[in-house]
């Protein structure tokens, strides 16, 4: 069994206090994009993933649904590696959803209780079984489908030489400027811009991601996107655009900044 695994751009991120579990409030608007990687899997006679020996998470998740339906985790998984690791962009994430989707093939659980399995993986894990944008709140696995317009472009820039730091230190240094202040409002905010949204550019009203922010996206501004931000904890900046050929000569123009891609939203794998 193969299937794509998409990347996804957090469309807005607001971020608030420490939860009793230790995680943060948020609410978030997912978008996949068709950047994918490839998912090839198959049942063996132990667990193996093999193709990206940094992973964790598919490793993880294939363990977890055995566990929860009482078998051996016996598969053998394939990752083919498209999107950037540690981006922002939730390959990782997207990557063990896609392989508990095509395992649950053999295991047959109902949506809900591998929407749990999920949920136990990672925070983004959830969003990758769901189609269309969704809203991520509380820890970010409570979802709500977004009807949002899909006809723009996304034009992704990594940035070149960019210390990646790990979510845990981005969140940590949200924490230490006391970022969760005026939450409350933020959220309301969030939720206002998007009931107002009927047309790509009505994006542009969402507010900026609160744990990172990039000169680049300014510079995406500057070149014709109606919103550029920051996706997730970062690294990854991207720039959304009417058309193509503007998102094209963008590219063009900050090609010394960052490796890019130009990319489309998409429903689902």
């Amino acid at each position: 069994m193969r299937a794509p695994a998409p990347a996804k751009v957090n469309l807005a991120l607001v971020v608030g206090p420490l939860r009793d579990d230790g995680k943060h409030e948020v609410l978030t608007v997912l978008q996949r994009v068709d950047l994918v990687d490839r998912i090839e899997l198959e049942q063996a006679t132990e667990l193996r993933v093999e193709g990206f020996p940094a992973d964790t998470l598919v490793r993880d998740a294939l363990r977890r649904l055995a566990e929860s339906v009482g078998v051996e985790p016996h598969w053998r998984v394939r990752i083919e590696k498209r999107i950037p690791v540690a981006a922002g962009l939730g390959g990782g994430s997207s990557d063990a959803a896609t392989a508990l989707r095509l395992a649950n093939a053999t295991t047959q659980l109902d949506d809900e209780a591998l929407h749990a399995v999920a949920a136990r993986v990672g925070a983004d894990v959830p969003f990758f079984l769901r189609a269309g944008p969704q809203l991520g709140s509380g820890d970010g696995t409570t979802l709500e489908p977004l009807d949002l317009p899909q006809d723009f472009v996304v034009l992704l820039v990594l940035p070149h030489r960019e210390e990646k730091h790990s979510t845990a230190a981005v969140y940590a240094r949200f924490d230490e400027r006391d970022g969760a202040t005026a939450y409350k409002e933020r959220l309301a905010a969030l939720r206002g811009a998007l009931a107002a949204v009927r047309r790509p550019r009505d994006l542009a009203a969402l507010p900026p991601n609160d744990l990172a922010r990039s000169p680049i996206a300014n510079e995406l501004v500057a070149r014709g996107a109606f919103r550029a931000d920051v996706s997730g904890a970062g690294p990854t900046v991207y720039g959304l655009f009417h058309r193509r050929a503007e998102a094209r000569e963008a590219a063009a123009a900050v090609g010394r900044l960052g490796k890019t891609w130009i990319t489309l939203p998409t429903w689902y794998g």
